[in-house]
């Protein structure tokens, strides 16, 4: 009998821890890592298109091409070009203008192609989950702060890593992570990248353009390196 009660004591004290390191492992999921405080210039966009340009002229003319984009340069650029759910919001907010055309009927809500709707839909629900992108960069570390909303709660999600380029494909290497304020061991972090690049749609995303012959980060910006 006595043994029993321990066992007892024992097997009731290892639910409690478990059920205590389960409820840790919510809050920590749930508790928003701080964003990155990376400044933002509304001009800042048209620079990297400045930049592009200049870029493209130099190579027309035979002379090596390169542009570094630093990290204000960058935010802002993705701020102006992402499609997340709070860029939909203000777009959706702005006025309508009379000119535009709508892009079907009136009252036709159907795609002549079945699947491109599915297809467009799919590409919609994931756009509108991402609340906002912030990117920082450190050395030659590329670090990605997302906030997600995954049923009616907002999820942050933190993923520093390397890019490197292989065969005209662009590669993310995960050294660390973080889902809300839990920290995701490497093993986790490779089996998620693998997973998501092994997807022959997300693939095809991360082809550079036939002009662009390797994309780094160096010293904390981005430097594009024609060819």
């Amino acid at each position: 009998m006595p043994n029993q009660s321990v066992g007892k004591r024992l097997y009731q004290g290892l639910g409690w821890v478990c059920t205590a390191g389960l409820l840790l492992i919510l809050v920590l999921v749930l508790r928003k890592s701080p964003a990155p405080n990376v400044p933002y210039d509304p001009a800042a966009a048209a620079r990297v298109q400045q930049k592009f340009a200049a870029a493209d002229q130099a190579k027309a003319a035979g002379q090596p091409a390169q542009v570094a984009i630093d990290r204000t340069e960058l935010n802002s650029y993705l701020q102006q070009n992402l499609q997340t759910q709070d860029s939909q919001a203000a777009r959706a907010a702005a006025p309508a203008d009379p000119n535009a055309t709508s892009a079907a009927p009136s009252g036709d809500t159907t795609s002549a192609d079945p699947l491109a709707g599915a297809d467009q839909m799919t590409e919609a629900q994931v756009q509108s989950a991402v609340k906002d992108v912030k990117v920082d960069m450190d050395g030659d570390l590329i670090k990605a702060h997302v906030i997600f909303n995954l049923h009616g709660k907002d999820m942050s999600l933190d993923l520093d890593g390397h890019l490197v380029s292989e065969n005209g494909y662009l590669k993310f290497e995960p050294v660390d992570g973080k889902l809300g304020s839990l920290p995701l061991p490497q093993s986790v972090l490779d089996a998620a990248v693998d997973k998501l690049m092994s997807s022959p749609e997300n693939r095809e995303k991360m082809k550079l353009p036939d002009d662009i012959n390797d994309i780094q980060i160096q010293n904390g910006q981005a430097v594009v390196s024609y060819k």
